[in-house]
């Protein structure tokens, strides 16, 4: 009886060590699935392609914002986005591989292709293609500007640059404006009138330029709008130029006299007639900057919206302002040199003087006029008058301020 109960009892702790083993091994069989392919081949959660969406997307898609494009289920690992001419649109993916945004603008009536490379979860490499293509500009605003690239300019000359067109969108089209020196020289943009009536807007220097200054213009403009009646940018520009050595001119007119600075050094002293005082014959006075040598241009006072009319040709004219005043020669006034303001409102010297002189000043020189009897300080529109303003005031030009 002993025996049989025994086995009985070992026979008993068998089944039930059995009947614990079984749902041991039934749990360990189910985890499988949830690693491996299933019956069918269907891929990992890990290893499913990586959704990607670029915007804009479609067809003739309003320009003007930057292409954007994202992940989900994934990271991107490359962004390319090109133009039907080559051209690329450069841009980064953000640091977690979940986004990636152009650093410029889709400019109107371009075609564009976005190639993306990607990685899944799961480590799986795939790339993406989507087109899309924006609508034409309906008006095209386009940019006069200067110096000219390549040129050497004097210590004044500003950049500038005037519109075909009104900007109303005026701190989007400064922010795209950089400037570069090769000595990190301070200064500001600031928007004004143009003479002619167009917007227009200029860059100078706190100081003048210190000579041998290296300045580069990149106005990256193409893809941004003016704003109402504007009209769309759809190109770049850009100058570079170089600051020559430092000569101010003085006019003194309550003297009637021109001194040619050079450097600090005075070069030479000019007898000379300014404007007859006391109406619009006056000169301006204040900074004037040397915009253009002409030559020998014809003058006819009815231009300028003088009565007395006259029509003459006159040798080594030197453009200080759009409404008309140069630095000439003016042999017919020769008594007055020196003497007497008897000009329409120019500054006149002797022929041999104004052959010198004109071989010696380029554009950019500044022309710090005084008087007593004048008309006033030239206006920052009328030429290159930005100088009469001071620094504060200049800067509240700008439209980032």
């Amino acid at each position: 009886m002993f025996r049989t109960r025994a086995l009985t009892h070992a026979r008993a702790r068998a089944a039930v060590v059995a009947a614990l083993l079984v749902p041991l091994a039934a749990c360990s069989a189910s985890a499988s699935p949830s690693t491996t392919a299933d019956s069918k081949g269907t891929p990992e959660a890990d290893d499913r392609p990586v959704t990607v969406t670029v915007t804009p997307a479609g067809q003739k898609v309003p320009a003007g914002e930057p292409v954007r494009v994202t992940a989900v289920g994934g990271r991107l690992t490359s962004v390319t986005v090109t133009d039907a001419e080559g051209h690329r649109l450069s841009g980064a993916v953000a640091a977690d591989g979940r986004s990636w945004v152009s650093d410029r603008k889709a400019v109107p009536g371009a075609a564009y292709t976005v190639t993306t490379a990607t990685r899944s979860a799961g480590g799986i490499a795939r790339s993406t293609r989507a087109r899309f293509t924006t609508a034409p500009a309906d008006k095209v605003n386009k940019v006069d500007w200067r110096p000219g690239t390549g040129t050497t300019v004097g210590v004044a000359q500003p950049v500038s640059l005037v519109f075909d067109h009104p900007v109303r969108n005026r701190a989007e089209v400064e922010k795209q404006l950089r400037i570069t020196t090769s000595n990190n020289t301070e200064g500001s943009w600031g928007w004004i009138r143009d003479w002619s009536g167009r917007d227009r807007v200029d860059w100078r220097p706190k100081e003048y330029w210190k000579p041998g200054t290296e300045v580069t213009l990149d106005a990256d403009l193409n893809g941004t709008e003016s704003g109402p009646d504007g009209g769309w940018f759809v190109r770049d520009y850009s100058t570079t130029f170089t600051v020559g050595d430092q000569r101010i001119v003085k006019v003194d007119l309550d003297r009637h006299q021109l001194t040619l600075i050079r450097d600090g050094r005075t070069i030479r002293n000019i007898p000379v007639s300014g404007g007859t005082p006391g109406g619009d014959k006056r000169s301006w006075r204040g900074t004037a900057v040397l915009m253009a040598k002409e030559g020998t241009i014809n003058m006819n006072s009815e231009t300028v919206g003088l009565g007395n009319a006259y029509d003459k040709m006159v040798d080594h004219s030197m453009r200080l302002t759009w409404s008309g005043m140069y630095a000439h020669a003016a042999p017919w006034n020769a008594r007055w040199f020196g003497n007497s303001n008897q000009s329409s409102g120019c500054i006149g010297m002797s022929d041999a003087d104004a052959a010198w002189f004109y071989g010696q000043v380029r554009p950019g020189d500044p022309f710090e006029i005084t008087g007593k009897d004048t008309k006033g300080a030239v206006e920052p529109g009328n030429g290159f008058g930005a100088w009469n303003l001071s620094w504060a005031k200049w800067q509240e030009k700008s439209a980032l301020r």
